[in-house]
């Protein structure tokens, strides 16, 4: 046995050992033991995100993101060096980018391992921070539509009584206008303000076992559309049929459903309340 593979022998045998430590909860000598491995294999990914993870458990946020940055440097697919390096950009409030991050690490999860519990896991955080998002951006809309409409009003008020002064005997008419106009004024904001109002998530978005929007939709060769990982569960456990029609069924015969798919990206985007999980 070469150098080369005698090094790389005990670094993961190190590492087996840091995860035993991670799962006792010892943070720091889970984060010697992962450290020992770098020094030994520094190519390997892995080390680099196990030993992320400990300082995330720490809180050590810098921590965090060096060793995120070198692990995407090495393997650009991690799912693992993704997920943590968009909590902390989250942490550091840049949201925009923390959220780019999450995507892509539940794009690359959906691709290694769509039933895993790292995708579930990816998709609370980026449901937390879209919703987030939402409620930050709708409040501000909300401010915005409100003092647009006090002034809408007030420059109607104001028309009415410069109005009323020229009009002489017709002033119940000014009047009848006026209040049409407010009505119509308050139709119309109150329209702008409909997407941003929680309400039902329409029952085509939303998967006919769990009843939650969709987050990867597959479609049977019957027609029906269910949540990934639940029909992959169904199929596991229970057997091999479509649990509605009880026709046969494979997993290899589920397709992506990307009409389904893209129909919620562009609810979610324009009703970002949606985000929020039961």
């Amino acid at each position: 046995m070469g150098p080369n593979a005698t090094a790389a022998k005990q670094a993961e045998q190190l590492r087996i050992d840091g995860n035993s430590y991670f799962k006792k909860d010892r943070f720091g000598a889970a984060i010697d033991a992962y450290t020992e491995a770098i020094t030994l294999c520094p190519n390997v990914p892995v080390y680099w995100t196990n030993r992320a993870l400990c300082h995330l458990k720490r809180n050590n946020w810098e921590r965090v993101e060096e060793d995120c940055r070198r692990a995407i440097q090495l393997d650009s697919n991690s799912v693992k060096a993704h997920y943590l390096f968009g909590l902390v950009l989250l942490q550091k409030q840049e949201y925009a980018k923390g959220i780019r991050e999450l995507e892509k690490a539940l794009d690359l999860g959906r691709g290694a391992n769509p039933k895993g519990y790292m995708v579930e896991e990816i998709w609370q955080e980026l449901a937390k921070a879209k919703y987030q998002e939402w409620e930050r951006s709708s409040t501000k809309r909300s401010w915005e539509l409100q003092s647009l409409k006090q002034a809408c009003e007030s420059a109607l008020k104001e028309k009415h009584f410069l109005d009323g002064s020229d009009m002489e005997g017709f002033v119940d008419d000014a009047t009848t206008t006026h209040l049409k106009q407010l009505e119509a004024l308050e139709g119309v904001f109150n329209k702008a303000a409909e997407a941003d109002i929680p309400a039902e998530v329409p029952d085509y978005l939303c998967c006919k076992i769990t009843l939650d929007i969709f987050h990867d939709p597959v479609i049977t060769p019957s027609g029906l559309t269910y949540e990934r990982a639940v029909i992959l569960d169904h199929l596991q456990k229970v057997g091999r049929f479509d649990p509605v029609t009880r026709e046969p069924l494979d997993p290899s015969q589920l397709v992506p459903n990307l009409a389904i798919k893209e129909a919620v990206q562009a609810f979610l985007d324009t009703h970002g309340w949606a985000y929020q999980m039961d």
